[in-house]
């Protein structure tokens, strides 16, 4: 079956990191935290076949491992205790991301790849495991099924499916595979109903 991935990560900030762009001296690197991705059939009835999640160590450009700050564990409900227990490092995580799309594109609601997986690929020294050209920014899909274009700028990747009153199973706003699987049910609700053609995930 033909299939496309949709993923998404949550990367380090403290309160007001978003509005200074990262830029201010306090601020951590955004570094990946988590990811998240969605394997969704394009044939049939869409389905959504698998799911990958992964905590990622957090370190910083010296190769020590960031702590989380409060504002952060509140916003993502990433702990202390799941990046001890659970964390892999980053190589290892995006690893398995590489191995769960067995080598198809991977779309996340803007440009993950650049603002989070890029910049944590540098901090951390590793080589890119996925080219660039691997990866794709599923707001085109959106805008190919008619969204307008002031609603996709207010509307971010948890509230995606609740935007089209599409019926889900409970969603954590960031949570990386959560707001993956608010994309992929939206997705899935749009192809389903023809208003999304199987045949746009292929196109450059």
């Amino acid at each position: 079956m033909k299939t496309a991935v949709i993923f998404d990560c949550e990367f380090l900030c403290i309160e007001g990191s978003q509005r200074r762009f990262w830029c201010a001296a306090i601020d951590p690197d955004p570094v990946i935290a988590q990811v998240g991705a969605v394997k969704l059939g394009l044939e049939g009835d869409y389905p959504i076949l698998d799911t990958y999640k992964a905590y990622v160590r957090p370190i910083d450009r010296h190769g020590k491992r960031y702590p989380l700050d409060p504002y952060f564990t509140n916003l993502t409900g990433i702990t202390e205790q799941n990046i001890e227990a659970e964390g892999v490092a980053l190589k290892d995580a995006l690893s398995g991301i590489e191995s769960f799309s067995e080598g198809v594109r991977l779309w996340s609601w803007g440009k993950d790849e650049l603002n989070m997986v890029a910049i944590s690929w540098y901090i951390t020294g590793i080589q890119a495991p996925i080219p660039a050209d691997r990866f794709d920014n599923a707001v085109k899909l959106l805008i190919a099924a008619g969204m307008p274009i002031e609603d996709l700028a207010k509307t971010p990747s948890n509230k995606l499916a609740d935007y089209y009153r599409v019926e889900h199973p409970p969603l954590q706003g960031h949570d990386a595979l959560d707001d993956a699987l608010s994309v992929s049910y939206t997705l899935q609700y749009l192809l389903k109903s023809g208003k999304l053609q199987a045949e746009v995930f292929d196109r450059e």
